[in-house]
């Protein structure tokens, strides 16, 4: 018998950082390469292997994917929901309906996070349509009618709110033991994630399954406050948001990358239920949906009752996929904006996608020159010339599923111009063409690269979102693996055909971000 659940709904709120908002603009890739650590690839290659042993996979009759990797060091378990859907799918003109409906997938079904849902619902409606008149109101410039309307509004958006249960769902998982409810919207997809006790695995099939089969998407216009507040703190009251929302704009002229995930401002005013009720329909069904779990579990107990559970999912049709190709770029293209910060100078370049087979070389490059204090742009920028006070970069932006960015990226020191910094951020990729990488130093980078992916899949969660990333993008968690031995096979000559392929004018995109003042 299906466990029937307490009625629950959740608020996910985010407090993002200056550079924080630019890895969250720009999705959520496996960080193989974020460490200084140092690893052997002896050390590594046993551990990978057993790790692969560990995985096994089945698919429901209804297209729903299941990846299981049993690890019994400890009575815990973490489960991935990956919905292959983020903002490059999302229809022209209602941009931000992704990242809208994770918001709302926390609010519950007509069982749960509810006190009575008939009641409700029929409050639900005439809420929509006070809200659909309210806007032919204002379209007529019918003042009488919009001040009436907007009263009636915030009287039945109180007589919703009465019977909502708030937060019954994180009292669910709380009570039950569970921890890190959260979720995350890339351009490429929206992934929902926590753990629990391995003895909770039937109550988080339950949980989970009735999420996604019979959701109410309440408290609409109260959670469309928060995100247009949300965009207001990462875009349009940060100086650097501000720029990556321009730089990808410019940098792609077709490919969807180039808009926002959070969406614009005025497509988020104008989004409604059925949008998001539509939206979920077209690309939350099962062929659509694949599911991670790692931890103390037995993998013949979890497709049991992934059977009884996510089986009663419908089967659809499948969704529409992405079709717009970024053409060449044949020109350097620029973005400058004048904003009450301090300098910054940004280089973006177009590389392949995520299952190309030079992305290791991609990674080895970034990692190269951008990542922690030993890289070949901190050591010259902010060490030894002084130029800068920061200086990084990293490949894969916004996202990695389509042809995507190597973005640098650096803030000026007081001492030194922007032109200074945009100068010698251009002679250290200058370098990587004209001068093969020592055996040495590429070494340490497939060290660091190695080390990144070893701490990236240290925790439960951590591997399961990457198995999870890696089936649904490169058609299988193999290639997860497979990442490494292509990693340790990265030559001098490979960083140089690539760098020299790569890093060319015509293929070049500059932000500036000049003061103000």
């Amino acid at each position: 018998m299906v466990i029937k659940l307490f009625r629950f709904s959740y608020l996910i709120r985010y407090t993002i950082s200056l550079i924080c908002l630019i890895l969250l603009l720009w999705g959520n890739v496996p960080a193989l390469a974020q460490t200084q650590s140092s690893a052997s690839s002896s050390s590594i290659t046993p551990y990978l292997n057993r790790a692969v042993e560990q995985v096994t996979e089945f698919t429901l009759d209804n297209g729903m994917k299941f990846i299981i990797m049993e690890n019994h060091d400890a009575p815990v378990v973490s489960f991935v929901t990956y919905a292959d859907v983020g903002g490059t799918d999302e229809p022209d003109g209602k941009t931000g309906v992704a990242h809208f409906l994770e918001h709302l997938a926390f609010k519950g079904t007509t069982e749960i996070g509810t006190s009575d849902y008939e009641k409700e619902k029929e409050v639900l409606s005439r809420l929509d349509k006070i809200v659909s008149d309210l806007k032919t109101a204002k379209e007529t410039e019918n003042q009488e009618e919009i001040n009436k309307l907007t009263a009636a509004f915030k009287e039945v958006q109180v007589e919703a709110a009465s019977y909502v249960q708030q937060n019954a769902l994180g009292r669910i998982i709380e009570t039950a033991g569970g921890i890190n409810l959260n979720a995350q919207t890339s351009p490429d997809s929206t992934v929902y994630f926590y753990s629990f006790p391995s003895n909770k695995l039937e109550l988080w099939m339950s949980l989970e399954s009735e999420r996604f089969l019979d959701p109410v998407f309440r408290e609409f216009y109260k959670e469309q406050n928060i995100i247009l507040e949300e965009r207001r703190l990462r875009t349009e009251n940060n100086p650097i948001g501000t720029m990556v929302e321009a730089f990808l704009d410019t940098a792609f002229t077709e490919h969807p990358y180039k808009r926002p995930t959070i969406g614009y401002n005025q497509d988020i005013r104008n989004l409604t239920r059925q949008d998001i009720r539509d939206f979920f329909n077209t690309y939350y069904g099962p062929n659509n949906l694949t599911i991670s779990i790692v931890g103390d579990v037995n993998p013949q107990k979890v497709q049991q009752l992934a059977k009884v559970y996510f089986g009663r999912y419908r089967e659809k049709p499948e969704p529409p996929k992405v079709t717009k190709v970024e053409p060449e770029q044949k020109e350097t293209r620029e973005v400058t904006l004048k904003l009450a910060s301090q300098p910054w100078y940004l280089k973006g370049y177009h590389v392949p996608a995520l299952s190309h087979p030079d992305n290791a070389i991609y990674q080895v490059i970034s990692t190269l020159l951008s990542s922690g204090r030993t890289s070949r742009l901190y050591k010259s920028l902010v060490e030894e010339k002084q130029v800068a006070l920061a200086a990084q970069g990293f490949n894969g932006f916004p996202s990695n599923k389509y042809p995507n960015l190597m973005l640098f990226y650096a803030q000026t020191s007081p001492q030194a111009s922007l032109e200074e910094v945009a100068q010698d951020l251009s002679l250290e990729i200058e370098k990587l063409k004209n001068k093969p990488v020592s055996e040495q130093e590429l070494q340490r980078v497939k060290n660091q690269v190695r080390a990144g992916l070893l701490r990236s899949l240290d925790s439960n969660l951590g591997m399961g979102k990457a198995l999870v990333e890696y089936e649904v993008k490169t058609g299988s968690w193999r290639n997860l693996f497979e990442q490494v031995q292509a990693i340790e096979a990265v030559t001098p000559s490979d960083i140089q055909r690539v760098a020299k392929t790569t890093f060319v004018p015509e293929n070049l995109t500059i932000g500036r971000i000049l003061p103000k003042s």
